[in-house]
């Protein structure tokens, strides 16, 4: 799924891969994580996290998109496969600065996938800022095609949703800069994880320059 969603993003912007050095390969909580990064020209930063462990009865797919130069909200999509459960978490923060983001297709998107089992986000610090159209799915082997589909659907219609170009760009920054740093010091599900193997330091420096490219 992380290569269909680069392969939509590069259809509509070059990508230029970023070098993340040390965070390149990572070890965190048992897992084993390879990560990478690309400059999405006129749009943003775009990452990727995979993860693997316990011999092999856990896998996690991470893309990040943060725009930069199109004024639409942050996206995050997680997936994970772990002792025969399939989680999609597919999540929007608005970080954006104007009024043309419209999400009228992805509702219907999520209005056509209703069928799969909703699954409980949990209460975070961000919930303010996080799009009522994300979505947070969990299902089993017979459904995973059906999540394929739906995770898809949902990253093509936030990319295709005419947003305009960013007039403000410190405001876009500044929003961004809330969203980052307080997964920093607020925490996240996998911020914690890697703070806890990997220290604040190492952290906050994986976060800023690969993960959001926050000091490009």
């Amino acid at each position: 799924m992380t290569d269909k969603m680069l392969e939509k993003l590069g259809e509509k912007y070059a990508l230029k891969e970023v070098d993340p050095g040390e965070f390149a390969n990572l070890k965190a909580n048992r897992m084993k994580f390879t990560v990478s990064a690309y400059d999405a020209e006129g749009m943003g930063r775009v990452s990727v996290m995979k993860a693997k462990g316990f011999f092999g009865l856990i896998k996690m797919d991470t893309v990040i998109v943060t725009p930069y130069d199109v004024d639409l909200p942050l996206y995050s999509y997680d997936r994970m496969k772990m002792f025969g459960a399939d989680i999609l978490i597919s999540e929007m923060y608005d970080t954006t600065v104007s009024e043309g983001f419209d999400a009228s297709e992805i509702d219907k998107i999520n209005a056509a996938y209703a069928d799969l089992t909703d699954r409980d986000p949990g209460n975070h610090w961000y919930d303010s800022i996080r799009l009522t159209q994300s979505v947070s799915k969990t299902g089993k082997k017979p459904q995973a095609e059906r999540m394929d589909s739906l995770a898809i659907a949902h990253f093509e219609a936030w990319l295709s949703s005419g947003a305009p170009a960013v007039e403000d760009a410190a405001a876009k920054r500044e929003r961004t800069e809330y969203y980052v740093n307080g997964l920093l010091t607020g925490g996240g599900p996998s911020t914690d994880v890697f703070k806890k193997s990997l220290g604040d330091e190492k952290t906050a420096k994986l976060f800023i320059s690969v993960l959001f490219g926050l000091d490009k």
